[in-house]
C-alpha cells in the first residue's frame, strides 16, 4: 500500500503495439507516463528536483520558487510543491491550454502567463529576471542535474527490467532533454549497443514538449554524446499519430507522444529485428481544448 501520492510516481506500464507496428520481427512498446499521478513523465523530474533540493538544504518552505514551463513540468511541480508545502510561481506562454493552467492553479500554484510570441524562451527570461531582481529561487529544469538523474534512477531501470534486458532502441521526444539524458545514461551502462534516438520537430513545426532549441537556450543538462541519432517529425505527422494512437491502440496522449511514436514506427520499418521502447509522455485529456483531436 502506498503511503502518499508521491509513492505512486514511476513504475508506469509498458504496453506492446498491437496495430500500428507492422514489422513482425520487431517488438514496439509504449511506456505510458500518463499513469503518473500528475499525468506525465515530468512527475519523475519534479519529484527528484524538489526532494533532492530539500534534502540538501538548497530550498526550504521559506523559499520563493519559480519555474518557466510549457505545461507538464509545471503541473508536476505544482502537485509536488503542494504536498511539500512549498511556495511556487509557474510561468507559461499565454497560448498554453486552459486545462494546464487550471490544473496548476488547482494544485495551489501561482501561474503567470507571458507573451505567446516569445514562447517558452520568453517565459524563461521572465523567470530569470525575477530571480535576479526579486530573490526568487529557480528550480531550473534546463540546468538541474536532478532532472536527468530522476531517469537514471527510475525510467532507465524500469525499461531494462520490463524488457528483460532485450531493449535495442529507445525513442524519446527532446524538450528539456532530461528523460533522454538519464535513460540513455542507465541503458548504455547496461549495454552500449542500445541505440538512443531523440525526436525533434522539423523547421517551422510547433509541437508542445518537443523543441529544437536556439544555441543560447540549449538546456545545460544536454550532452549530445548520449544520443546516437536525432530524427525529425513534422507537426502534422505528430498530430495524426496522436489521433491514431488513441483510435487504434487505445493510448490517449499528447502531440509530442505522437511525434515519438511516428519516429519509433519509422525506425521499426527499417529493422530486421529489435525491441523498441517509445515514451508516451502524458495524457491526451490536457489537450482537449486545443485542436489536436478535432
Amino acid at each position: 500500500m502506498s503511503k502518499n501520492i508521491l509513492d505512486l510516481i514511476g513504475n508506469t506500464p509498458l504496453v506492446e503495439s498491437r496495430v500500428l507496428n507492422q514489422n513482425p520481427n520487431v517488438k514496439l512498446y509504449f511506456k505510458l507516463e500518463g499513469h503518473n499521478p500528475g499525468g506525465s513523465v515530468k512527475d519523475r523530474a519534479a519529484y527528484n528536483m524538489l526532494k533532492s533540493g530539500l534534502e540538501r538544504g538548497d530550498i526550504s518552505k521559506e523559499s520563493r520558487l519559480i519555474e518557466a514551463t510549457s505545461g507538464n513540468t509545471g503541473i508536476a511541480l505544482a502537485m509536488i510543491a503542494g504536498v511539500y508545502g512549498l511556495n511556487i510561481e509557474l510561468v507559461m506562454p499565454e497560448n498554453a491550454t486552459k486545462e494546464r493552467v487550471q490544473t496548476m492553479r488547482a494544485y495551489g500554484a501561482k501561474v503567470t502567463l507571458t507573451s505567446s510570441e516569445r514562447g517558452i524562451e520568453g517565459a524563461r527570461d521572465y523567470a530569470e529576471a525575477k530571480v535576479a531582481t526579486e530573490g526568487f529561487t529557480m528550480v531550473n529544469q534546463f540546468a538541474n542535474d536532478d532532472n536527468w538523474k530522476a531517469h537514471l534512477k527510475t525510467t532507465g531501470p524500469e525499461i531494462w527490467r520490463d524488457t528483460e534486458g532485450q531493449i535495442t532502441h529507445f525513442v524519446s521526444a527532446m524538450g528539456t532533454t532530461g528523460t533522454i539524458m538519464g535513460t540513455s545514461t542507465y541503458l548504455k551502462e547496461q549495454n552500449k549497443a542500445i541505440q538512443i534516438v531523440g525526436v525533434q520537430p522539423t523547421d517551422n513545426s510547433s509541437i508542445p514538449g518537443i523543441r529544437k532549441w536556439p544555441e543560447e537556450y540549449l538546456p545545460k543538462i544536454f550532452d549530445a554524446s548520449k544520443v546516437d541519432k536525432i530524427m525529425e517529425v513534422s507537426q502534422d505527422e505528430a498530430k495524426e499519430m496522436a489521433k491514431r494512437l488513441a483510435k487504434e491502440e487505445g493510448i490517449f496522449s499528447g502531440m509530442s507522444s505522437g511525434g515519438a511514436a511516428t519516429v519509433a514506427l519509422r525506425l521499426a520499418e527499417t529493422l530486421e529485428s529489435g525491441t523498441l521502447v517509445s515514451i508516451v509522455c502524458d495524457r491526451g485529456d490536457r489537450y482537449l481544448s486545443s485542436d489536436l483531436f478535432e
